[in-house]
């Protein structure tokens, strides 16, 4: 439905390089990165503000690269919302209606429809100055859904809202979604893209590093950069040595981790869930490959539970519950017992 063909373009201090991705009819594509790193960019040139040096934009079979923006068959809901402050919002909703040939009752049921779908029809006779944040981003997304875009581009749509609006403007979304809109949002928080998109790209200095289903991006990470971006701690390059009897991964500071995988001897990384480690404060009978004796570095909550740091030559971070904290006993300085199964060793080759 919405095509990128190695999209580039220069700046002074900037460039976007040979970004490709496709986004099909009905998925919810995130495009996730940090700050800085062309997500804005690439939506600025899908919806025409920018022109590519090179490369081609196609939206439904059809080249879009160098179309005027009101030709393109996209909505762009801005970060900073840039709704009218003169207008009021059912006069924000409908500003795109103007010129059309429809009487003034039917562009009014039409920002009625739009105004009780996005739960704000209370509004339609405010100013935006009298507006909390999130419900600037409803008139916002009113003003682009009236004019039915084939795709709707959305530039960090959450990152001004506190918590409580967040879920809020997520349900949204998805309901939005959930009754057949095509959606391209930029962000960079994960747990923003894991809990509303259906596919994935991750870009990195103006490169596409990664892309797939939630699934694939998260749980096989392709890069040291994508597992720290979403959070993957416990992330560290190895050298694999094959024999016989064993595959072993070496750490940096020689290290040997058991690991089960196909892959021939050479360098990559290896990645370790912090819900697979498991910790003990004795040496235990275990079926676990790995286990490594090491001290409590630091103790912190964390969204799954409890995060422990643990140094045993590398830094391992374990997740586990609060009760099993206590239960140990586990402090800072303590000494303790780090255990993981060589199967739950994920080897990336480099």
């Amino acid at each position: 439905m919405l095509e990128l063909r190695n999209i580039s373009k220069r700046f002074d201090d900037f460039s976007l390089k040979e970004v490709s991705f496709s986004v099909e009819q009905g998925d919810y594509f995130i495009l996730l990165g940090e700050s800085g790193a062309g997500k804005s960019m690439v939506l600025e040139t899908i919806a025409g503000l920018v022109a590519p040096d090179s490369g081609k934009i196609l939206i439904e079979d059809k080249d879009v690269t160098y179309e005027k923006i009101q030709n393109r068959p996209i909505g762009l809901v801005f970060q900073d919302h840039a709704v009218f402050p003169h207008l009021t919002v059912g006069e924000n909703i409908a500003y795109s209606l103007h010129g059309k040939k429809m009487s003034r009752e039917e562009k009014h049921e039409i920002v009625k429809t739009i105004a009780d779908e996005l739960e704000i029809p209370g509004l339609l006779n405010r100013k935006p100055g009298t507006l909390s944040g999130g419900e600037l981003q409803r008139v916002a997304l009113g003003r682009t859904l009236i004019q039915q875009p084939a795709c709707l581009l959305l530039d960090e749509p959450l990152s001004s809202l506190d918590t409580r609006l967040k879920g809020d403007l997520r349900r949204l979304l998805r309901e939005i979604h959930r009754k057949g809109q095509t959606i391209l949002h930029v962000t960079h928080d994960y747990e923003e893209a894991l809990s509303l998109a259906t596919r994935i790209a991750v870009i990195d200095k103006g490169e596409i590093i990664q892309s797939g289903t939630p699934s694939a991006v998260f749980n096989h990470p392709k890069s040291e950069f994508v597992a720290h971006f979403i959070g993957m701690k416990n992330f560290f390059p190895v050298k694999l040595v094959t024999t016989d009897q064993t595959v072993v991964a070496y750490t940096g500071n020689n290290i040997p981790i058991r690991v089960v995988t196909d892959a021939p001897g050479g360098d990559g990384f290896i990645l370790i869930r912090g819900e697979d480690v498991l910790l003990s404060v004795k040496p235990v009978e275990t079926s676990a490959t790995n286990n490594f004796r090491g001290t409590v570095v630091e103790i912190h909550p964390n969204a799954g539970g409890v995060e422990v740091t643990i140094d045993a030559g590398i830094e391992i971070h374990a997740l586990i519950t609060r009760e099993s904290v206590e239960k140990l006993g586990l402090k800072a300085g303590n000494t303790c017992w780090v255990h993981f199964k060589a199967t739950a060793v994920r080897y990336i080759n480099k």
